[in-house]
């Protein structure tokens, strides 16, 4: 659970180094999230139309609340590898995201690197 909340806690923290155990288990958490409030809204739907509303409009507020700390852990988890945070805008390029995807997969670089020490070192 620790995990899953270090990167709210480094809400817009865009320096440093991010294992990758930060941020796969950040996107993790932010699916549950997203999950319960889907499983919500139709328990509240199921209610009344109205209250179903109030389930999108959690959502909505997620989806929202949660763009910077995810740009910032993926920022953090880029320049784990020695690579320029700034990659994260292949994310706007449809085919690239598989890139990008490789790159959150691939372990840091042992030691300190231009962008801080190695997190793993402890």
């Amino acid at each position: 659970m620790e995990w899953m909340l270090m990167a709210w806690h480094k809400y817009a923290d865009f320096s440093g180094r991010a294992r990758r155990k930060e941020y796969w288990m950040f996107q993790l958490g932010v699916v549950i999230a997203y999950i319960a409030i889907v499983v919500l809204t139709m328990l509240l739907g199921a209610i009344s139309e109205t209250l179903a509303y109030l389930g999108g409009a959690l959502y909505m507020l997620l989806a929202l609340g949660a763009i910077v700390p995810s740009i910032a852990v993926g920022v953090r988890r880029l320049q784990d590898q020695d690579k320029s945070g700034w990659l994260m805008l292949l994310a706007l390029v449809p085919i690239a995201n598989i890139v990008l995807l490789v790159f959150m997969c691939l372990e840091g670089t042992a030691g300190p690197n231009q962008y801080g020490p190695d997190p793993k070192a402890g």
